[in-house]
């Protein structure tokens, strides 16, 4: 019905200029015409109450136009892992449509896993087809906070814990997304690490963590992604909400990046009039709810920026400049998605897309471990010919993983589990068990699950598991509460539903073992030594069962690399090191003592040795590098060094490799990690193939954040430049000097 008013407000508009003797098409009508011109046009023709209603939701998934000057409203879905199905107008249920079944695409954690950027350009380009179909304007994603303890609920929707990867992996998504035109909604800002308390707490961070960690990310998917939007995140940020944050918005976002977009409030994560219109809002969703489920009585002019915004305008407590900037910033989003005319077609849910979900899921399946048994036997990959019985165990296996996890939850229109999977390879030789069950989630709970039952699904499993030649497990986390799941943090670093003792009695019984761990988190691994075999899989949508069997069969050689660490035990992560304060926090403010030195930083630096480092990943087939060769041993601030390494296939499969490049500063006047990620580059080779990877060191990934100056400094000295497969291979190091 609004779209028909949008409509006839366009007509009524070309009918008066067409009694008036004006053929000529308004300036804000014509995409022909330069952006700002457009936009400048339809500010003037505006009255104070059209200008203030652009700024606030008219549904739960939409804003308003200008139905008098024929500017439609603007459509937003939730991402960014698939377009999710269609939510009433008025209410958080489903509308229950049957034409919104979309492709699942891997969680982002897997295309961070791939590290493979023109992966993320496929993913970016096949959702905004998707996006485009159901005819929405903004998707709510990518999702680019980072890792920063393995507890948050929302990791999986993250790119890692290395804003050097998180900044790469995001830009090309974001640009492929918004040639469909439809606009990123880059989320969430910022410093929004955790799901307890996520409404309220107050976090207090350095500025150097904010510069050098927490905000690059946003920073590229601005600067060089050009994202039309950003969501404000719920958190405060030194005593400020984020969504209305003057630093963070008016001095960063607007200021020193020049983002020329919308600031999005995510749902319900507004408070204040005042700051959220002189602090950086532009649009307000979902307030007077919990953000996901609670209604209330109140309307939409009810919002913050709704009738108190504009009484506050009338009142001079708001400058019309503010109001201006704020109309211009909606309008400039509107033009460049629901006026776009230049638009391309959309697709939903066709075989391109699964192809797509389909190659990111299998590069990003990172091998862990894969050592020989003590009958000298690789457990991987799985020849077709070698067990007669496999039994397959774990509730992972057959459980629908896009359902629950909070707004990224998906309707998909396929869905291959993995046990689907692996019975298109081994047919009647596969045997499923579930061996635990993860219970179901329910009215904000999840079930309590018998101990008898506990009992009897393991002993069923290790009673199948002596009779089996090969076992696989799938296990893990899922969706539920307190697992991988907005809204929830996970309550536990160890494997849920008593997974590890279940692991530990089948292995006892039969040590050819292969676990399969399905999650968006790192995990306690106690059995680590005693399981040969390891994949982190991760949730990888509609095409899940067929990524994961053709790359335990050897059909796929596994190419991914972790995106964050694995620390042997929670107190390693640096967090929780330093107790309560830093993580969860007191309910009213936390501290992020560990400053920069999050993740890889954090291990290197104070000599810890995780489980599996950051950028780690096994392949079937074996690599060499070369000694690193620099094309100069000194550079200043005009100058560029090129390095190149030779890799080689030395193994007899085809495999792909990814080659990191991490730069040390050998002395610095501030703390500064052992190293940094500052490049990469992924490379297919055949069996006795050498390809030559070059890489550019520029001064700025030198560079360090003086929090004194406000300013990034290259301070002169000698560097060292580490080529390695993951941020623990230290081999291949060559040194320089900056002056």
């Amino acid at each position: 019905m609004k779209k028909i008013f949008i409509l006839i407000g366009v007509f009524n508009t070309l009918f008066l200029l067409k009694a008036q003797n004006k053929t000529d098409i308004p300036v804000y009508l014509d995409d022909k015409q330069p952006l700002e011109l457009r936009v400048q046009d339809a500010l003037q023709r505006m009255t104070l109450e059209e200008k203030t209603r652009l700024s606030y939701a008219q549904s739960k998934f939409s804003s308003p136009g200008c139905p008098r000057l024929g500017i439609p409203e603007l459509w937003m879905s939730d991402g960014p892992h698939g377009v999710r199905a269609e939510i009433n107008w008025n209410d958080w249920n489903y509308a229950g449509w049957t034409n919104d079944s979309c492709t699942a695409f891997p969680a982002l954690t897997c295309l961070a896993a791939s590290w493979n950027p023109s992966l993320a350009a496929l993913y970016g380009k096949a959702i905004g087809e998707e996006a485009l179909y159901r005819k929405k304007d903004v998707l709510l994603g990518p999702g680019v906070n980072i890792y920063r303890t393995p507890l948050n609920g929302r990791n999986f929707e993250y790119l890692g814990e290395d804003p050097y990867l998180a900044s790469e992996m995001c830009v090309p998504y974001i640009q492929e997304l918004q040639k469909t035109g439809v606009a990123a909604c880059v989320k969430h800002y910022a410093i929004n690490n955790q799901e307890v308390w996520r409404n309220h707490i107050d976090v207090q961070v350095s500025d150097r963590a904010m510069y050098e960690i927490y905000l690059p990310a946003f920073k590229a998917a601005v600067e060089r992604g050009g994202a039309w939007s950003i969501m404000g995140a719920y958190n405060k940020v030194r005593g400020m909400h984020a969504a209305h944050n003057k630093l963070l918005n008016n001095d960063i976002l607007k200021g020193e990046w020049k983002f020329d977009g919308c600031v999005i409030s995510d749902w319900g994560a507004t408070h204040d009039t005042y700051e959220s219109a002189m602090y950086g809002l532009d649009i307000e969703m979902g307030s007077y709810t919990n953000g996901l489920t609670s209604e209330s009585e109140f309307g939409y002019d009810d919002y913050y920026l709704g009738k108190n915004y504009l009484k506050m305008v009338k009142e001079g407590k708001i400058p019309m400049d503010v109001v201006n900037d704020k109309a211009a910033r909606v309008l400039r989003l509107i033009f460049r998605t629901a006026m776009n005319r230049q638009k391309p077609f959309g697709a939903l849910a066709n075989e391109a897309h699964e192809k797509v979900a389909y190659q990111i899921a299998t590069e990003g399946i990172v091998l862990l471990k894969n050592d020989a048994t003590k009958k000298n036997t690789v457990l991987l990959p799985i020849a077709s010919d070698s067990y007669k019985r496999i039994l397959v165990v774990g509730d992972n296996a057959t459980r629908n993983l896009m359902q629950g996890g909070g707004s990224s939850e998906l309707k998909p229109k396929k869905n291959i589990t993995p046990l689907d999977g692996l019975k298109k390879k081994f047919g009647d030789r596969i045997m499923y068990t579930q061996g635990y069950s993860a219970g179901r989630q329910m009215y904000g709970r999840v079930d309590e699950i018998p101990q008898s039952t506990i009992d009897s699904l393991r002993n069923d499993a290790v009673e199948k598991a002596m009779q089996a030649d090969l076992v696989i497990f799938i296990g893990g986390l899922n969706k539920n509460l307190y697992q991988d799941c907005e809204g929830t943090d996970r309550l536990s670093y160890e494997l849920p539903y008593c997974q590890n003792e279940l692991i530990e009695a089948l292995v006892k019984v039969n040590p050819n073992v292969v676990a399969v761990i399905i999650s968006g988190n790192a995990v306690e691994m106690p059995w680590v030594k005693k399981v040969p075999s390891i994949v982190q899989s991760w949730y990888l949508g509609s095409i899940n069962g067929d990524a994961l069997s053709d790359v335990l069969v050897g059909n796929v050689n596994p190419s991914g690399k972790l995106p964050f660490s694995y620390p042997v035990k929670l107190e390693d992560c640096p967090a929780h090191l330093y107790g309560e304060m830093s993580y969860p926090g007191d309910s009213i403010k936390q501290e992020y003592k560990e400053d920069i030195l999050v993740g890889y930083r954090w291990y290197d630096t104070k000599k810890i040795k995780p489980l599996f480092p950051f950028g780690y990943g096994l392949s079937y087939t074996t690599y060499k590098y070369s000694k690193p060769v620099l094309s100069a041993k000194k550079m200043n601030a005009n100058e560029t060094l090129s390095l190149s390494v030779k890799v080689k296939n030395t193994g007899t499969l085809a495999g792909k490799e990814t080659v990191q490049l991490y730069i040390e500063d050998e002395k610095c006047y501030l703390l500064r990690p052992k190293k940094e990620l500052k490049g990469f580059k992924k490379v297919e080779l055949q069996p006795g193939e050498e390809k030559e990877i070059v890489f550019t060191i520029q001064p700025q990934h030198l560079q360090f954040f003086d929090d004194k100056k406000h300013q990034w400094i290259a301070e002169p000295g000698k560097f060292k430049a580490y080529i390695s497969s993951s941020s623990a291979d230290i081999s291949n190091v060559v040194e320089f000097e900056y002056k």
